[in-house]
């Protein structure tokens, strides 16, 4: 199966699986989406990640977290797409609902929430919103 963008596929999965109340959304692991787990992990918007190795195929597992039985991960919104990149400068990163969501980007220094490019003073593109 050949995934056209596969920064969206994963936030698909993670929006279905806090919809169905699931513990944990798998998918097909790469650097980048390993990363862009790490974010949200530092942020606070899931427990934890992992990356499992099965007949040489490699499956990011996330593991969903909740409060009050509802999932912490309100919304997950993909902004730069292949077909259209966003990029912003370090003093031009977006905040989401008033600090309280994080904006995911892809700068020089890897990939950092919308803080801490604030802090390194560096932009970049803008791959997601998560709140």
């Amino acid at each position: 199966m050949n995934i056209q963008d596969p920064i969206s596929d994963m936030l698909t999965r993670i929006r279905n699986a806090c919809m169905a109340a699931l513990t944990e959304a798998k998918m097909p692991s790469s650097k980048m989406k390993a990363h862009v787990a790490a974010v949200m992990k530092e942020e606070g918007f899931i427990k934890d990640f992992s990356v499992e190795d099965e007949a040489g195929k490699k499956t990011l597992v996330i593991k969903l977290k909740y409060y009050k039985h509802e999932p912490v991960i309100e919304g997950l919104k993909r902004i730069s797409k292949p077909s259209c990149r966003i990029y912003c400068g370090s003093q031009d990163i977006p905040k989401i609902r008033n600090g309280l969501g994080t904006v995911i980007l892809s700068t020089p220094n890897g990939i950092v929430s919308g803080r801490s490019a604030s802090k390194l003073n560096v932009g970049g593109e803008i791959l997601c919103y998560v709140w």
